[in-house]
């Protein structure tokens, strides 16, 4: 026989799986679920980009080595490269519109110095013939597909949880839990380019 202590645990327990059931079923969870959504695409734009760069010493080596009177692309290369990597956005930082408009300034500029070092490889036959040259080219291709996949599924993300925000019921729960959670920017598509995938002529 259960004690009047027990029933009022039992029925506690029974509102309590309830409410849970009705807050899960509401959409109580989707903005803190949407924030770690945003944090892993950018986590993956900033690992393509990352790659890219990596690359990038091996193609500039490889191209001295057939075309050394491009001293001043080579060095706009390098110096585009070292101006992208210094800017890093972590996830505590993903709020800034202005650092994030800076990374994009700074990558789409390292787009442009390596697109003008493709055309210059175009002078060189036996540079545009050597194996090194042709694998690191098709690397820095397949890169870019990589980033245009990885930009476009960062911007369906931050798209996702601002909407949520702004949207009924996830207003109200932003408003009674989330507060702290901002509108987060996404990538300015008035910038060249910053709508479509980083360009590189091979």
């Amino acid at each position: 026989m259960q004690t009047p202590q027990g029933r009022h645990f039992g029925g506690y327990m029974t509102v309590l799986l309830l409410l849970s059931t009705l807050l899960t079923g509401c959409g109580i969870n989707n903005i803190p679920t949407y924030d770690e959504q945003v944090k892993a695409a950018w986590a993956q734009v900033q690992n393509q980009y990352q790659r890219r760069a990596d690359l990038i010493p091996n193609l500039v080596e490889t191209v001295k080595g057939y075309a050394k009177q491009e001293q001043a692309t080579l060095t706009a290369v390098i110096e585009a490269r070292a101006k992208a990597t210094s800017i890093q956005i972590d996830a505590n930082s993903l709020n800034d519109p202005e650092k994030l408009k800076q990374f994009q300034q700074a990558q789409g500029q390292l787009t442009g110095a390596l697109s003008r070092l493709m055309v210059v490889s175009e002078r060189y036959p036996d540079l545009k013939s050597n194996q090194n040259f042709l694998a690191l080219q098709s690397q820095l291709e397949g890169t870019e597909n990589r980033i245009s996949v990885a930009r476009k599924d960062f911007i369906a993300a931050v798209e996702r949880y601002n909407t949520e925000i702004r949207t009924f019921p996830g207003r109200l729960w932003h408003t009674l839990m989330y507060s702290d959670l901002p509108i987060r920017p996404n990538f300015d598509a008035t910038t060249p380019g910053a709508d479509s995938a980083p360009q590189v002529k091979f």
